[in-house]
């Protein structure tokens, strides 16, 4: 693996959340250009070693996340899962303070089976994520109604 590469996987690794192209360039410490940083990203994800979703947001339109398969993938051997689609997770996108909250591995396995018995389909991929305002922003937004006179 090229030092780009492991770098690249290393800040995605010791990510709690997932990042954008420009996130995870800021966080490696081997000097590299944007180029690169997209080209070991996706060479992460076309491997396995990385995923990645699209985000729509009202402020900061569409933007690409990644986040490490690593931490998904040894849940999923932890717990000896059925199927592929519970090696991977799901977040929430609060659109206030932009922070993401880990939904925790996959729960949908049951339906995408469901659907590909029902329609004659092998998914092979699927992206979820919720998006909202957290329960921070949440009390932040209640306390400053109560207090605007």
């Amino acid at each position: 693996m090229t030092r780009a590469r492991a770098a690249v996987l290393a800040a995605l690794d010791a990510a709690t959340e997932p990042l954008s192209a420009a996130s995870v360039a800021a966080r490696i410490s081997v000097r590299c250009d944007m180029a690169t940083v997209y080209r070991a990203l996706h060479h992460l994800e076309e491997t396995g070693f990385a995923e990645s979703f699209v985000l729509y947001c009202a402020e900061d339109g569409v933007e690409r996340f990644y986040a490490s398969a690593h931490a998904a993938r040894a849940a999923h051997d932890a717990h000896a899962a059925h199927d592929a689609h519970a090696a991977h997770r799901h977040w929430f996108h609060c659109e206030s303070c932009h922070r993401f909250v880990d939904l925790g591995a996959c729960k949908i396995g049951g339906l995408v089976a469901e659907v590909e018995q029902k329609l004659d389909l092998r998914v092979t991929k699927h992206t979820m994520y919720l998006s909202g305002i957290c329960g921070d922003c949440s009390k932040r937004s209640t306390r400053a109604t109560r207090t605007s006179p």
